[in-house]
């Protein structure tokens, strides 16, 4: 599947949106773009993050390890979230998944805009600190058929643990019933709807899209 490699309309839309909202975590918007693994959320926080003028992103992959795919809230909130909200710069100290160990720390200022992307980024820890949350909104079956294609067979058995794991979390700690906006990927670009808990506000500046049809 082609998509545009320059953001398309909606993203830019979705930009200046974002610019506009009132700071969440000391003088940062924290944005959440959370779904299922494989759904595209590193794609598309990417290319929001260049059209934000290359605003940072914060990767969960980077949180996460293979001894805690989901148990890393303390982790998320010591190394970033604390310093963030004093308006200071954060350090965390992202995992290597190849050695199994994590690198040494890495800065993270605070920008007007940050992106925190990845499965978990709408946890209801993580929530009272962000300003908007995203859902990539692909269904989990086709999200997780893509990331085994993706990963190929020599990551078979992770999958068939991550799986399982990524079950048992949004069964006990969704996100998709507290997001804003709806993400869904377009034969070109992206189409925006409104989440669960999107405003009255919101909805006025929804819906959007650069394709006649989303791709499922």
């Amino acid at each position: 599947m082609h998509t545009p490699l320059t953001p398309g309309p909606v993203i830019h839309q979705l930009a200046s949106r974002l610019h506009s909202l009132p700071a969440s975590c000391g003088p940062v918007r924290l944005i959440g773009i959370d779904g299922h693994a494989g759904s595209g959320k590193s794609t598309f926080a990417g290319r929001l993050a260049r059209t934000l003028g290359d605003a940072p992103v914060l990767r969960l992959d980077d949180i996460a390890s293979h001894d805690e795919l989901f148990d890393w809230t303390d982790r998320l909130l010591t190394q970033v979230i604390a310093p963030l909200s004093r308006g200071g710069t954060a350090h965390y100290t992202p995992y290597d998944w190849h050695t199994r160990r994590f690198r040494p720390a890495v800065p993270l200022p605070p920008s007007p805009v940050v992106l925190v992307e990845g499965v978990g980024a709408g946890r209801q820890a993580l929530r009272p600190y962000l300003a908007f949350l995203l859902w990539m909104d692909l269904p989990r079956a086709e999200s997780w058929a893509r990331g085994r294609s993706r990963d190929g067979e020599e990551q078979r058995e992770f999958w068939d643990g991550w799986v399982a794991a990524e079950r048992r979390h949004f069964s006990a700690d969704p996100s998709r019933p507290f997001s804003d906006v709806l993400v869904r990927q377009c034969a070109q670009g992206y189409e925006l709807r409104p989440g669960p808990a999107g405003t009255g506000e919101t909805d006025q500046f929804l819906t959007l899209s650069d394709g006649p049809s989303p791709m499922w």
